[in-house]
C-alpha cells in the first residue's frame, strides 16, 4: 500500500473521518481530480464576495488546506474573519496548526446540522455536503441561504451522479481509471466504495440545482466540472 493510502480503509458502510488526519491530505488529493486547483479557484472567486469585516464560513474544513489558502490569499485583510466547522477533533487540531494560529481564524467542533449560524458573506462547502444525510441536506442549504448576506455567495463542490444509467456507468468507469492512474489498486477502489455505502450520498447536478432553488437561490452557475465532480456558485 502506498504512503498516501495507509490508514485510510474502513469496513463495509463504515467510512469515518476520525483518526485519519495525518494521512488525509495525500489521500484526498489522489482521490479527487483537480482538488488543489479547486482551492485556487475558490480563493479567486472569494475576491468578489468579501466586503469589509466579512465572515467566511467553511463547512467541513478537515485539515485546513482551504482555510490556509484563503487566509494566505487575503493576507492583507486583517478585517477578515474565518470560521471552520468539522466534527473530527484531530482534523481541527491539524487545521489550527496549518494556519499557524492566525488570529482571524476560528475552528469549531460542530455538526453543520446543529450549527448556530452567524451571518456570513461567503460559505464554502468543499466536498462536504455529500456526507450530510439527504433528510438533513435541504435544511442545511436553507440555513445557509437564510444566514447569507444579500449579495453573498455559497460555493458548493460535490461529487455528482450522472443524469441516467448509461452516463453513470461511464462516469464510474472513468473515475475508477483515474484512481488506478493515481496508484490505487482495484481492491482498494472496491473497498473504498463499499466503505462509503450509506455514508456518501451524492445528488445529480439537477438534484443539487433543485435543492439550491428550493432554498431561495436564483443566481446559480457551474464553475468547475470533471465528469462526476462539480462546483457550483450560488449568489443570494
Amino acid at each position: 500500500m502506498s504512503q498516501h493510502k495507509k490508514h485510510i480503509e474502513a469496513a463495509n458502510g463504515q467510512w469515518s473521518f476520525e483518526g485519519i488526519a495525518s494521512d488525509f491530505d495525500g489521500h484526498i488529493k489522489a482521490s479527487v481530480p483537480l482538488y488543489s486547483e479547486g482551492h485556487q479557484l475558490i480563493c479567486e472567486v472569494s475576491d468578489f464576495f468579501l466586503p469589509p469585516s466579512a465572515l467566511i464560513t467553511e463547512i467541513g474544513c478537515s485539515t485546513g488546506q482551504l482555510a490556509h489558502c484563503l487566509l494566505q490569499h487575503h493576507e492583507d485583510r486583517q478585517d477578515l474573519r474565518y470560521v471552520g466547522l468539522d466534527t473530527s477533533a484531530d482534523m481541527l487540531e491539524a487545521a489550527t496548526k496549518r494556519v499557524n494560529a492566525d488570529p482571524r481564524a476560528r475552528f469549531i467542533e460542530n455538526s453543520v446540522a446543529d450549527y448556530q449560524w452567524q451571518t456570513s458573506s461567503l460559505v464554502v462547502s468543499y466536498y462536504t455536503l455529500q456526507f450530510v444525510h439527504p433528510r438533513q441536506r435541504q435544511l442545511v442549504i436553507d440555513a445557509i441561504y437564510q444566514n447569507l448576506e444579500w449579495g453573498g455567495a455559497l460555493v458548493l463542490f460535490e461529487k455528482v451522479r450522472a443524469p441516467d444509467a448509461r452516463f453513470q456507468d461511464m462516469s464510474v468507469q472513468l473515475y475508477n481509471d483515474y484512481k488506478l492512474r493515481q496508484g490505487f489498486s482495484e481492491r482498494e477502489i472496491s473497498n473504498k466504495s463499499r466503505s462509503l455505502k450509506g455514508v456518501l450520498e451524492p445528488f445529480s447536478t439537477q438534484g443539487n440545482l433543485d435543492m439550491l432553488t428550493r432554498a431561495g437561490f436564483v443566481d446559480v452557475m457551474s464553475i468547475a466540472k470533471w465528469v462526476c465532480f462539480e462546483g457550483f456558485l450560488a449568489i443570494k
